[in-house]
This record gives C-alpha cells, sequence and structure tokens, in this order.
C-alpha cells in the first residue's frame, strides 16, 4: 500500500479544501493508498520531521501557488528531502497545477499519482528562496499584497482585478536595468517584470508561449512604460487569452539567469508570497523536483 503526506492549508482558496477532505480520503482509499494529513499553521517548521517519521512514498500539496506548494518545495529543497509532489489545486492562484494539466480531470491525476507518473521540473531561486512559478515586482505586484485575505477567500481572482482597477490612475513606471545569462538586456522604465516557470501567468494561458517546466530557462516578460490606453488595450489582449510576447510594449525573454535591479527602493513578490527587495539575482535551478502529473 503506498502512502502520502496530504499537507492542506485551512484557508486556502476561500477555505473550500476543508469541505472536500472527506472525498479526497474516499478517492484515495479506493485506490489502496493511505493518506497521512498535515495541517498548515504559521510556523511548519516542524513539517520536515513530520515527513521523514512518516516516510511516505510522495506529497499531496493542496492550496496554490502561493501557499503550500511554494512552502512544500522549499522545505524539500532546503532539507534535502527528495519526494515526489503532487499539486491538489484549491487556491487563489493554480498556475502551475493548470500548466501540467492536473485540475482538467483530478480522478485521473488521482490514477497518476498512484501510479507513481512523474516527471522532474525547473525551479527559480532568489538568494535562498525557491519559487515554483512567479518571480515579479512592479504595479500589479504590491496588488497581491494589498488586497484582503477575506476578500480573496470569498471573491477569488476577481478581488485582484478590482484591487488593479481601483489603483490603475496612480501607476507608475519603474527605472529597470535588467541583465540575462549576464547580457544587458533592458535599461530603462518599466511598469513591471514577471519571471515564469510555465506557461501559465494569473490564469492565462498564453502569458508566456515559449515557456517549458523542464528546459533548464525561465521565462522573463517586460511591460514597458506607455500610455494609460495603452495599458488598457494590453490588459484587454491578456484577459483574451492572446499571445503578448510580440506586442510593442512588451519585451519577452528566454535565459538561465535574471539580474535586475532598481532606482527605487521596491519589494518582489515569489509566487504570492512578499520577496526580497530589488536587486534580484534569480537563477534557473534546473529539474531540481519530481511532480506528479
Amino acid at each position: 500500500m503506498k502512502k502520502f503526506v496530504l499537507i492542506y492549508n485551512p484557508v486556502s482558496g476561500k477555505a473550500a479544501f476543508k469541505s472536500r477532505l472527506d472525498s479526497i480520503l474516499e478517492a484515495f482509499q479506493q485506490r489502496d493508498c493511505m493518506l497521512i494529513i498535515y495541517r498548515t499553521k504559521k510556523d511548519n517548521s516542524g513539517l520536515a520531521d513530520f515527513i521523514r517519521e512518516a516516510a511516505p512514498d510522495g506529497l499531496l500539496a493542496a492550496g496554490g501557488d502561493e501557499d503550500s506548494s511554494h512552502e512544500v518545495v522549499n522545505i524539500l529543497m532546503r532539507e534535502k528531502i527528495q519526494l515526489p509532489v503532487a499539486i491538489l489545486p484549491s487556491g487563489t492562484s493554480n498556475d502551475f497545477a493548470t500548466y501540467l494539466g492536473v485540475d482538467e480531470n483530478l480522478e485521473a491525476y488521482f490514477d497518476h499519482i498512484a501510479a507513481g507518473r512523474t516527471r522532474r521540473v525547473d525551479l527559480g531561486l532568489v538568494d535562498s528562496e525557491y519559487f515554483v512559478n512567479v518571480a515579479s515586482a512592479g504595479m500589479v505586484t504590491s496588488i497581491a499584497h494589498e488586497v484582503d485575505v477575506r476578500l480573496k477567500n470569498v471573491m477569488g481572482k476577481l478581488a485582484y482585478y478590482l484591487r488593479g482597477l481601483s489603483t490603475l490612475p496612480q501607476f507608475h513606471p519603474l527605472e529597470l536595468s535588467i541583465q540575462a545569462d549576464g547580457d544587458q538586456v533592458f535599461d530603462g522604465k518599466a511598469f513591471l517584470f514577471v519571471i515564469v516557470n510555465s506557461g501559465v501567468v494569473g490564469s492565462f494561458k498564453n502569458a508566456a508561449v515559449a515557456a517549458k517546466v523542464d528546459d533548464g530557462k525561465l521565462d522573463m516578460l517586460i511591460v514597458k512604460y506607455c500610455s494609460m490606453p495603452e495599458v488598457v488595450a494590453l490588459t484587454a489582449e491578456i484577459l483574451s487569452g492572446r499571445d503578448i510576447s510580440h506586442q510593442k510594449n512588451i519585451l519577452y525573454l528566454q535565459a538561465s539567469s535574471f539580474e535586475v535591479s532598481a532606482a527605487e527602493d521596491i519589494e518582489s513578490d515569489l509566487d504570492g508570497e512578499l520577496g526580497p527587495k530589488l536587486p534580484l539575482t534569480v537563477q534557473t535551478v534546473s529539474r531540481a523536483i519530481e511532480m506528479y502529473y
């Protein structure tokens, strides 16, 4: 009998996962698998010891990119625990799970987990912190941290959109200097940059059309400084799911490492969590972790 540790955040994604817990247990029991439950808390410093004591075949991280998955991956990498990870989407943002296709048919995904179907994927690294899908800074980054948790749990992604619309008149460009694999590629004004691992960002599947999670590279999109009507038009293109990589106000790059500095004091975002202040050195850790898909 295979054994898995199921790690879930009780408040992630409208706090809805708790109501699904029994059905998840039943699904894995039907597949002759045992689940050991770990409920996350503010301090999860004991999670590594919990995993070692449980000695599972793999881990199930229930939540979005911005909570359980991010924390679980960082614990595994720091503690050098080599176990495959499954993402059970339940958070506000499930971009990496969407890219892997695991949210299209969960029953089939459970079959894959029970059968041990995995692939190795890249991670991003900023200082000593890993990210699964996104590192960013700029006008959108602050919104993620300003949205009230209760509002996010009730309204999901709509809370981000409403907050973004309310702050649109306050957007101002940043003076950014960016190197890719050691070459200077941008020096000027931009509204934001996003460095991604997968091709799905903010639930938009064509945000980074050339991205692959196992190519040893990260993809960067820079939104250059432009007029507000152009920002609105670009936003409409993104919302419609169109490829924006060749838009005149977008710079799209691929590299194994990036260095980003700004003229002002600005914080970054890693998978929806507050990251370090710029300057950043962002590196790809090729095929760093094993994931069920």
